[in-house]
């Protein structure tokens, strides 16, 4: 007969594999994080001397692209940068090294960035972009918007309109205090999405404590352009980084991508934020989480009409996603109505 003690504790046991889920989402490894680490310490650093040397030249537009799949509409994007734009932008990609994804050449000519593996829904997609970020950073004092995209994500106006509407129309709509920046970050910030506790309490009731308290925790779109002093404040960050890259227990409620940076900038420099991102995003018919793929069948003028409207008459969508790689010709055919604005 079995000891009544022995099967008493291999009960409990059993019931801290079934009852305790561990994390299944990609961790960060020791190596990689040290590596992160000595990064954004570099481009704290060179964050002192470039002020001096972004005066010298006119502001660029670093545009960051997140994939982990081959950039489909880099035809697209070909055609968006062409002209005389050559020294008002910059190109990063951060592709994830397990998926090989192609190098499509042209514009993005060594612009690939040293990568780590990434996954949805957990801490590497944060990592990711803070690593696009320091690396446009340090690459170039200029870079004064640093604009986040997917390889799903198209331009919705040619490259004028955009840098115009960045550079030389900042924050338009009515006048602005004298008390708020006149360069704002286009980042949404949201503290009323729908269960908003449980993705607060994903990795534990009081986890997120005391650095993170539940009314000072938001939500936003994953995609952003942010101003190069929001950049260093996210490279910089060493205090809420610790505890959004602990591994969530509730995996359903798991997005830290779309918490860690409206969050970090909302508590720095609130009034530095416009609170809207300029990627449109459709979350009609979403499935899994995801938002709605548009197909080729389904592009026209009018829906490029439709997603540049916002919600409000002072500003207009500068990107949209998701498209399926089909969409490339399609969108080719009517890249002389997309960029002329």
């Amino acid at each position: 007969m079995f000891n009544p003690q022995f099967l008493l504790l291999f009960l409990l046991f059993l019931s801290f594999l079934f009852i305790i889920p561990s994390p299944k989402h990609l961790q960060i490894s020791l190596p990689d994080e040290l590596d992160d680490v000595a990064l954004f310490r570099r481009a704290t650093l060179a964050a002192l001397d470039a002020v001096s040397a972004k005066s010298r030249s006119s502001p660029k537009i670093a545009f960051l692209f997140l994939t982990n799949t081959d950039l489909h509409f880099a035809p697209l994007w070909e055609v968006f940068f062409r002209g005389r734009h050559r020294g008002l932008y910059n190109i990063y990609v951060h592709a994830d090294p397990s998926a090989a994804v192609a190098h499509p050449g042209g514009v993005f000519d060594g612009r690939f960035i040293a990568a780590k593996k990434t996954q949805r829904a957990s801490p590497t997609l944060i990592s990711a972009a803070r690593r696009l970020l320091a690396t446009a950073l340090l690459d170039d004092p200029a870079n004064s918007y640093f604009a986040l995209v997917s390889q799903h994500c198209i331009p919705l106006h040619s490259f004028t309109y955009m840098y115009d509407f960045l550079f030389r129309h900042p924050v338009p709509g009515p006048r602005l205090p004298s008390s708020l920046p006149l360069y704002r970050s286009f980042i949404e910030v949201s503290s009323i999405k729908p269960k908003l506790w449980d993705r607060y309490a994903a990795r534990g009731k009081d986890v997120m404590l005391p650095e993170v308290p539940f009314n000072r925790f938001r939500a936003g779109s994953q995609f952003f352009t942010v101003t190069r002093q929001h950049a260093e404040v996210v490279v910089r960050d060493r205090r809420l980084w610790r505890k959004f890259k602990l591994p969530c227990y509730n995996m359903i409620s798991c997005y830290p991508e779309e918490h860690y940076f409206p969050t970090l900038l909302s508590m720095e420099d609130p009034d530095g934020c416009t609170g809207y991102t300029l990627t449109r995003v459709n979350w009609t018919g979403s499935v899994g989480g995801h938002p709605h793929t548009y197909g080729a069948a389904e592009l026209s003028p009018l829906l490029i009409h439709q997603l540049r409207q916002s919600n409000s008459t002072a500003y207009s969508f500068m990107f949209a996603r998701k498209f399926s790689p089909d969409c490339l010709q399609p969108l080719l055919r009517l890249a002389n109505l997309i960029f002329t604005d």
